[in-house]
């Protein structure tokens, strides 16, 4: 069993900083790479940033110069957020490609909610 916790979440008022993380935990062999996605009401989720096992980054644009995403160790991952925007608000989900001893595969967390106040 694989599981994926995001902690991190709460209200700010725009301008304003989060951070962040998530941890995956189970029978974990290897992770690949981990990321951040978001869903806002009535929206479909979408990618906010990812980083790889080596450490190379993916941002959104609505994203870029304001976020970033780290990794401690192999198994969390962090994603920093400076100067939020209202247009922020929505629900953020961890991803990570996990190999376990049966298989590769892509697992999520429950979410996190972020509300940025105006």
């Amino acid at each position: 069993q694989v599981q994926l916790v995001e902690s991190g979440g709460g209200l700010v008022q725009a301008g304003g900083s989060l951070r962040l993380s998530c941890a995956a935990s189970g029978s974990i062999r290897s992770i690949n790479e981990m990321g951040w996605y978001r869903q806002a009401p009535e929206k479909q989720r979408e990618l906010v940033a990812t980083i790889t096992n080596g450490g190379s980054t993916r941002y959104a644009d609505s994203v870029k110069g304001r976020f970033t995403i780290s990794r401690d160790n192999r198994n969390t991952v962090q994603l920093q957020m400076n100067s939020l925007k209202p247009e922020d608000t929505a629900v953020y989900f961890c991803s990570a490609n996990i190999l376990t001893t049966y298989r590769l595969a892509d697992y999520w967390g429950k979410g996190t909610l972020v509300t940025v106040s105006s």
